[in-house]
């Protein structure tokens, strides 16, 4: 197995990911930390894109645990039948909104204890809607991220919540909020699964994929942690001993 990656390095990465992009958000659209759960929910091997397309006309009748029972698990899945698994997604978003309402007041939970409980709702679900609804660092580990863990050196895990345990104990505190979007959006467009695009990519130097992909003369980097001194600006001058050399030249062809 190829060394993990160093702590400088991990480090250096995030660096990169937040001067690139300091407030990553997900892609999901939502109205409240309700409407979010129903969209992770649905978003279940589904893409992002996919429940976009459907969920505005579906919020837009129901926005709250109450209308969405209100509505009823048959007319939810006529507004999400262009989503796979429409049939099953529909009776989870039927039974957890009743489940809101019956045990939690009407209010998504905060915990992933509890989150864990409703129909649909698995640890991943869970790690996304307590970071993005409630602010808390959680890293909800999705096929982007598992294979951009795995290829750059970040974790070897051979599941998603090994992964995730690794990157709980690797990534630095101060950029656990936003990690799992940042690398979700990495490997959502440029670490892609079948061609990644190294040459775009503001890691590749210290990646550790050891088969990157690349354009002819693309030039390899080698990644320091520690920076050099900056070279001293020229003057544009040439020195003073090779001016005086240079006039003496001069002279003696003139004579």
């Amino acid at each position: 197995m190829p060394r993990l990656l160093k702590k400088l390095e991990i480090e250096e990465i995030f660096k990169r990911f937040k001067a690139a992009n300091p407030t990553p958000k997900g892609e999901l659209s939502y109205t409240n930390p309700f409407t979010l759960l129903v969209a992770v929910v649905l978003s279940a091997q589904a893409t992002d894109k996919g429940v976009n397309k459907a969920t505005p006309a579906l919020f837009k009748a129901a926005d709250t645990p109450e209308k969405m029972v209100k509505l009823g698990e048959d007319k939810i899945r006529d507004y999400i039948k262009t989503i796979g698994l429409n049939k099953a997604k529909a009776k989870n978003v039927f039974l957890l909104s009743q489940i809101l309402i019956d045990q939690f007041g009407s209010q998504v939970p905060q915990t992933r204890e509890e989150l864990i409980t409703l129909p649909g709702v698995g640890r991943k679900t869970a790690n996304v809607v307590m970071n993005i609804a409630f602010g808390q660092a959680t890293i909800a580990v999705d096929t982007h991220i598992f294979r951009v863990s795995n290829r750059t050196g970040l974790s070897y895990g051979h599941t998603p919540d090994a992964v995730e345990m690794d990157l709980e104990a690797r990534v630095p505190d101060e950029y656990k909020l936003h990690a799992h979007h940042w690398l979700i959006l990495h490997g959502r467009y440029v670490c892609v699964a079948r061609k990644p695009k190294c040459p775009e990519c503001s890691i590749r130097d210290i990646c550790l994929f050891s088969e990157k992909t690349k354009p002819k003369e693309y030039p390899e980097k080698t990644y320091e942690p520690v920076s050099k001194p900056a070279a001293a600006p020229e003057s544009g001058r040439k020195p003073a001993a090779r001016r005086a050399g240079t006039r003496a030249a001069g002279a003696k062809s003139k004579a």
